[in-house]
């Protein structure tokens, strides 16, 4: 098939592309000998991996042909193609060509994956190509850092096998995606469509952590929204089992990888919180040495089975937004993600472009939040701040309006949480002891303590309501209360 390997007589002159033209004409051959090759590679094959144009014409018209439910062959294709091919042959030539010296069908996946290698290939050596360029003729304020954000998103994109193109899928693609869901809420341990938070009520209430939503936790500060997210993130650190799929992919079963990046906290101060939780004894008696012996075998023996779980935490302060997403895309490339943690929000900046304008660059910060849960297809948990205006009210239960700069927290977020404990206000208004006023208090401080609310004021998926959490402020561990301590509350 020497026509169209003479399409590029310039070939001697420079280094070519990878490519692999007779593998090309294999596959079409096979295609418009037994349509059935279309179907083993139509799921990942796609015109624009082919090196010749011509054979990407060619593949498209037999996509267009078969996909019509229609019989692609080298008559009825010719229909749809230039008759022009080169100077000795025409396309109807070109086409029985192919289809008299295809040789088997059985080859055509090997033949597909050839293509699309070679494809992955040329596009690796043009992001390369990219990169170099944009590194001699950058612009004086082009930072770096910005094109190396740029060529990881690249890179990120390249490694997901195009899965971000966009574009519309079929009905049928979304149904049998729900179905997946299901079959995998099905097997996982509590049958939960998302991945379990280790807290039974809230799980019962927001089906787990699901892919690609973007969920505000937000709270006074005191209240507990670092150690309820950084419970959280444990507990599905520790859960973590994977297993391998078909393709090779290895997915969580249960739990899952987390990252946490934490603007405010070391990664030390982190860590010496989970390990409080863990080995139960007090992280300030931890800080200060205050523990004894026994108790410091229990924190030996809990980091030790700490150590195992893929809990990965970046303590870098002042992130832009778009340094967190390159780092969150290098790590799932390389360690994998499930869960996503950003500890807080109003710490993060956004590009230059909005420096000045608060609202503007917290607008930027959440969109860009939401998109990256969407394109890594992972929860993410973003803490936030509330107004004071909470204090000034008599009922300092949070709402959707107390949200710092709340427009576009709000707008954006898939789930709006917030943490509030009476118990932290109410021990502040202690009276004076042995009076009537004092035994009232006693009687209201016995019933709420130990306990936390986590209010779901904002759930596209599924019902708000409030859920009764037990905290026990010397460990920083949230749990579940005892059932019969707890009727939950009606839903809306």
């Amino acid at each position: 098939m020497e026509a169209v390997q003479q399409l590029h007589p310039e070939e001697a002159e420079y280094r070519l592309a990878p490519h692999n033209v007779e593998a090309e004409q294999a596959l079409l051959g096979a295609i418009l000998v037994n349509n059935e090759a279309f179907d083993r590679v139509s799921d990942f094959l796609l015109p624009e991996h082919f090196y010749e144009q011509v054979h990407a014409d060619v593949y498209q018209v037999l996509s267009k042909i078969i996909r019509t439910g229609k019989r692609a062959t080298p008559i009825t294709a010719k229909t749809f193609l230039p008759d022009e091919f080169t100077g000795d042959m025409s396309m109807s030539q070109y086409l029985a060509r192919l289809a008299a010296e295809a040789t088997t069908v059985l080859n055509a996946s090997d033949y597909a994956q050839t293509i699309y290698d070679l494809a992955i290939r040329r596009k690796l050596i043009e992001v390369g190509d990219n990169l170099s360029n944009e590194a001699y003729t950058a612009d004086v304020d082009m930072p770096p850092n910005k094109q190396i954000e740029d060529a990881e998103k690249a890179l990120f994109e390249l490694a997901e096998k195009g899965r971000y193109d966009g574009g519309f899928v079929n009905f049928d693609t979304a149904l049998r995606d729900a179905v997946n869901l299901a079959g995998e809420a099905f097997k996982r341990d509590g049958g939960l469509s998302g991945i379990s938070t280790g807290l039974s009520d809230m799980d019962r209430v927001m089906g787990g952590l699901q892919k690609s939503d973007l969920i505000i936790l937000a709270a006074r500060p005191a209240m507990g929204k670092t150690s309820l997210v950084t419970n959280i993130a444990f507990n599905i650190a520790k859960a973590y089992e994977p297993q391998t799929m078909p393709d090779g992919q290895i997915k969580a079963k249960n739990g899952g990888v987390v990252g946490f990046f934490s603007l405010e906290m070391s990664s030390e101060q982190l860590a010496t919180r989970i390990l409080a939780e863990q080995a139960e004894i007090s992280s300030s008696d931890i800080r200060r040495g205050t523990i004894h012996e026994s108790q410091f075998s229990k924190l030996v023996e809990a980091s030790q089975e700490m150590a195992k779980a893929p809990l990965y935490i970046d303590d870098t302060g002042g992130l832009a937004i778009s340094q967190l997403a390159a780092r969150a895309r290098r790590l799932k490339r390389q360690k994998g993600l499930d869960l996503m943690i950003v500890d807080y929000l109003q710490l993060l900046s956004g590009s230059s472009k909005n420096a000045g304008n608060r609202v503007q660059e917290l607008t930027e910060i959440t969109t860009s939040l939401k998109a990256l849960a969407k394109e890594l297809e992972v929860p993410v948990i973003a803490l936030s701040q509330l107004s004071r205006q909470v204090e000034s009210r008599d009922d300092k239960r949070p709402q959707l309006a107390d949200l710092r700069e709340s427009g576009s927290i709000e707008q954006d977020a898939d789930v709006v949480l917030f943490i509030y404990r009476e118990e932290y206000y109410l021990k502040n208004k202690m009276p004076k002891e042995n009076t009537p006023e004092f035994f009232t208090w006693q009687a209201e401080m016995e019933q709420v303590a130990g306990r936390a609310e986590v209010i779901i004021s904002k759930q596209r998926h599924g019902p708000t309501g409030t859920v009764q959490l037990h905290f026990n402020a010397n460990i920083t561990r949230f749990g579940n209360l005892a059932r019969e301590d707890y009727l939950p509350e009606q839903l809306d």
